[in-house]
């Protein structure tokens, strides 16, 4: 849909005035060291610390943008700020609900390609809210609480296992009691034009993953054109498999399919 597409070098066999001539060769992409890590519902950007350290050692220049999660527009706005910051291309990185920002946010001409972290990547007119309406059978239901002055929260007890089942028991627990209030506004927000349109996308699905089903992931990826691996995790998988994360990462900042 939108991937990019790598022509391989052929040599032609022209013979003008008896010489060959070799066909042109398509030039290597870019490499994109500016990479932006944008948080999902729920967390703030703290658990990119691992992949923030990783990306840092490799020489990226790396941004974590502290979205608020009020609203996809106020999220959107403080994502492209941290965009503006940049001094050349971006990689665009999202995980959950931050795949719904970088999505919307990701048309910044700056952006030149999105990697999505067991995320959502919605299409136009999609949200959260209308991605998870209609759950298939047998599917994990996330713990989430009913709305308390227009935020939602994961029920504490059940946080580990929905959303961190594979990190260490003290830090889930950690994960739990320091929640970020979830904007039922940034739940409804709607994507106008999604990046992956025009941007090309790199996926990573966590297939353990008991927030957004695997099933789902691997639909939304195949729909975006994605390149897409997959990994043993949770949904807290940027936490919990640094390496993997910051290697897609790096993959997508050298553009390699």
């Amino acid at each position: 849909m939108n991937a990019t597409v790598l022509a391989l070098a052929t040599a032609a066999a022209l013979t003008v005035a008896g010489t060959a001539a070799a066909a042109p060769k398509t030039a290597a992409p870019t490499e994109a060291r500016n990479v932006v890590l944008v948080h999902g519902g729920f967390v703030d950007g703290s658990g990119w610390k691992r992949v923030y350290d990783r990306l840092a050692k490799d020489g990226y220049r790396v941004t974590v943008a502290q979205n608020p999660t009020t609203s996809l527009a106020d999220d959107v706005a403080v994502v492209k700020r941290a965009i503006a910051q940049q001094d050349g291309p971006v990689v665009l990185v999202g995980h959950s609900y931050g795949g719904v920002v970088i999505s919307e946010a990701g048309t910044d001409p700056k952006v030149e390609r999105l990697v999505y972290i067991a995320a959502f990547a919605p299409d136009a007119g999609e949200s959260v809210q209308t991605l998870i309406a209609n759950p298939a059978p047998g599917a994990p239901v996330p713990p989430i609480l009913p709305p308390r002055d227009g935020f939602l929260f994961l029920d504490p007890a059940k946080f580990a296992a929905s959303f961190a089942a594979d990190v260490s028991a003290g830090e889930a627990r950690f994960m739990a009691d320091s929640q970020v209030p979830w904007g039922v506004e940034a739940l409804a927000g709607k994507v106008a034009v999604p990046a992956w349109k025009s941007k090309p996308s790199w996926y990573l699905v966590a297939s353990d993953d008991r927030m957004i089903p695997p099933a789902a992931q691997r639909q939304m990826a195949k729909r975006a054109g994605a390149s897409v691996v997959e990994a043993k995790g949770s949904h807290a998988i940027y936490v919990s498999q640094p390496d993997a994360v910051a290697k897609l990462i790096e993959q997508a900042a050298q553009g390699k399919k």
